[in-house]
């Protein structure tokens, strides 16, 4: 590492690190504290949050965030890490999601009207999680109907002509027995005029007929009417696309289509005797999709100029059952509380996909206006089928003594076969590896912890994208492993810091050189990563993190110079640091901002195109007030204030324009 690197990345750490002394100054007197209690309840992303119906307007995850590493309350969103990108990698690809602390295989993840909270638990946030995994955890917690009746009601708006309609309703039906509904309607209008026109109705039930037992079902429906597929421009050289003009679509307007998305399940608890906990989840998830188009550019030049491929599939399917049974043993010996878990999960997974039908539409230029093309005469071909089953049986032990630390060790068994392919020329992919994972934390001070770990996992690798040449082939399940340490710091006033080391390897997909999407050698990243949350002052609280990342590719394609030594969308540097200002002289107003930075992207499988810096400034307001006797919020937030060019990357040199600057204004109003 040069002397540069080292200052550049030594100076995004010091953003969190000089916030730390400002924090002990602004602090309250010391709290003494201690890692996190093991208890029988299901520990959830609800834990100490407000997102229920009824109290909606107070949802902002600035203030309810526990560190800087995800968090998601409702429609607000804080952090370093999102459930598509943790440590470099994204643990729903990889299959690491739970819904309130239980095993789910999403093939779409549930929204806000069926999800209350998102948090992604990686580092010392994952300790108290019997079985945790490598890249992180996406834990779910539910909307769970309340004890009293309730309703919350948000409309809203914004610059790019985008109406949007919440609504969830609480109702108590007896003493034992409380129902949940929420609806949402959404006319999206995106930043290239694409379109996403979807309308969703979510219902759940919690039933609690004695103390012991509780029974918890949900489904969520969401139907997608219309839905435009905007261009990816892929260069077929070594340099970026111009930046096409934004709030304009690239494409035949016959490339829509639409989509019914379904999750759906049950969670029961169940407490025998004192001490037991028997906990139950069954969930499926599925989507079916009427019309998928990608509208590929492979452009032949940086001024704008290629040709426009539009690729058309059949009626696509996808759908998985999944679940968790796991029984919970507690019991306690003076100030040491033990824990003895025994699990089992499953899944079985289905996808019909292929059959495609390719429409050339020529030379065209993506800075003009998009060619007038009739609609073609589709007629496609066979489709193949993708069955997954896989069994995983798991024991772990739990232990944590006051005042000195805590103990998690975990063993588990798999038992995974993939099938894909066509009728009679299927290919069969098997795997039974053992996984471990062993976690502690040492209680220093009443105000220092130090934790540490590894994890193994077998993970899903997704499938390959729209724009390669095996494109929605499901791809073989894979080895992870995982290595982190760091400390945890109570900086008193309800300030909390943690810093630590991580390594996370696994093998490497992505292009190879007759673009398929299959495996070119294996990735360990090796980063540090910092967060520092909570209340600085009584009006000001921050949620502030900075992640070091130093990403490698290792294999024979790299020693042979094919592949080279960075990963695709590798970034070295992320920072990110979010604000909540409630001055005092403004009762009800609070102003709020949030800055995200990160290096130069790794854009192609050579390493010799990058996507640029980038810093985006959000700002936004809200205004909390009484309308007709209820709680109520209006809030106000521009993105991407500066509206500032760029690419996002979709994949291997595979890009489209960054969103451009959008003014959103929606009220809240609790019933």
């Amino acid at each position: 590492m040069t002397g540069g690197d080292f200052s550049r990345r030594a100076l995004a750490l010091g953003v969190v690190g000089l916030l730390a002394p400002a924090a002990v100054t602004q602090a309250q007197p010391a709290v003494t504290s201690a890692p996190p209690a093991a208890t029988s309840a299901p520990q959830t992303a609800t834990d100490g949050q407000v997102a229920a119906t009824g109290s909606r307007s107070a949802e902002n995850a600035v203030r309810q965030a526990g560190d800087a590493f995800g968090t998601s309350i409702g429609r607000e969103v804080s952090g370093l890490y999102s459930r598509e990108r943790v440590r470099g990698f994204s643990p729903v690809v990889a299959g690491n999601v739970r819904i309130d602390g239980l095993y789910f295989d999403p093939i779409v993840v549930p929204s806000s009207r069926l999800v209350r909270a998102t948090a992604i638990k990686v580092g010392p946030s994952a300790l108290g999680s019997p079985f945790p995994a490598p890249t992180g955890i996406v834990d779910l917690g539910l909307r769970r109907p309340g004890r009293e009746a309730a309703a919350s009601l948000l409309v809203g708006y914004n610059t790019w002509h985008t109406p949007t309609v919440e609504f969830d309703a609480s109702l108590p039906v007896s003493s034992t027995l409380s129902v949940g509904v929420g609806a949402g309607m959404l006319l999206e209008n995106g930043f290239n005029r694409t379109r996403d026109h979807s309308f969703e109705g979510a219902f759940i039930a919690e039933w609690r007929p004695s103390a012991a037992l509780s029974l918890l079902p949900f489904i969520t429906v969401k139907e997608t009417w219309i839905d435009d597929h905007g261009p990816i421009s892929v260069p077929q050289g070594n340099f970026l696309p111009p930046r096409l003009p934004r709030r304009q679509f690239f494409g035949p307007g016959w490339s829509t289509g639409g989509d019914t998305e379904l999750n759906a399940g049950l969670i029961g608890d169940w407490a025998p005797a004192p001490g037991w906990l028997l906990r139950v989840g069954l969930f499926r998830s599925q989507r079916v999709i009427d019309g998928q188009f990608a509208n590929v550019v492979r452009l032949t030049s940086p001024e704008g100029t290629g040709t426009q491929r539009i690729t058309a599939d059949p009626t696509l399917y996808n759908a998985s059952t999944s679940g968790e049974v796991r029984l919970t043993r507690r019991f306690d010996d003076g100030p040491r509380h033990h824990q003895l878990h025994a699990t089992l999960r499953g899944r079985q997974g289905y996808r019909r996909f292929d059959g495609s039908q390719v429409v050339d539409l020529g030379q065209v230029n993506i800075l003009t206006v998009a060619p007038d093309v009739p609609v073609p005469n589709f007629s496609f071909g066979p489709q193949q089928d993708d069955n997954v089953r896989q069994w995983t049986g798991g024991l772990a032990y739990e232990g944590r003594w006051d005042g000195v630390g805590d103990l998690s060790v975990g063993i588990q068994k798999s038992d995974y076969a993939k099938r894909i392919g066509f009728p009679g020329a299927i290919t069969a992919t098997d795997a039974t590896p053992w996984l471990y994972n062993v976690t502690a934390a040492v209680v220093v001070s009443d105000h220092l912890t130090l934790y540490g770990g590894a994890v193994t996992g077998l993970e899903e690798s997704g499938v390959a994208p729209n724009f390669a040449a095996n494109r929605n082939e499901a791809l073989p399940a894979i080895r992870t492993r995982q290595l982190d340490a760091g400390v945890r710091l109570d900086l008193g006033g309800g300030m909390r810091m943690v810093a630590g080391l991580f390594e996370v390897s696994k093998p490497y997909f992505n292009l190879d050189t007759g673009g398929r999407f299959d495996v070119l050698g294996e990735v360990i990243n090796r980063g540090v990563e910092a967060s520092l949350a909570g209340p600085l002052t009584d009006e000001l609280s921050i949620v502030a993190g900075a992640v070091l990342l130093r990403p490698r590719v290792t294999g024979d394609a790299v020693t042979r110079g094919l592949v080279g030594r960075l990963p695709v969308g590798a970034i070295s540097e992320r920072i990110e640091i979010s604000a909540d200002w409630r001055p005092e002289f403004a009762p009800g107003l609070s102003l709020d901002a949030r800055l995200s930075y990160r290096s130069p992207e790794i854009a192609t499988v050579n390493n010799l195109v990058s996507v640029p810096t980038r810093t985006l400034i959000d700002v936004g307001g809200r205004y909390r007030f009484r309308l007709a006797g209820n709680e109520a919020v209006l809030r106000i937030q521009t993105t991407n204030l500066t509206s500032q060019q760029g690419f996002d990357l979709r994949g291997a040199n595979a890009y489209t324009v960054l969103p451009g600057r959008v003014t959103q204004a929606y009220l809240t109003v609790d019933f």
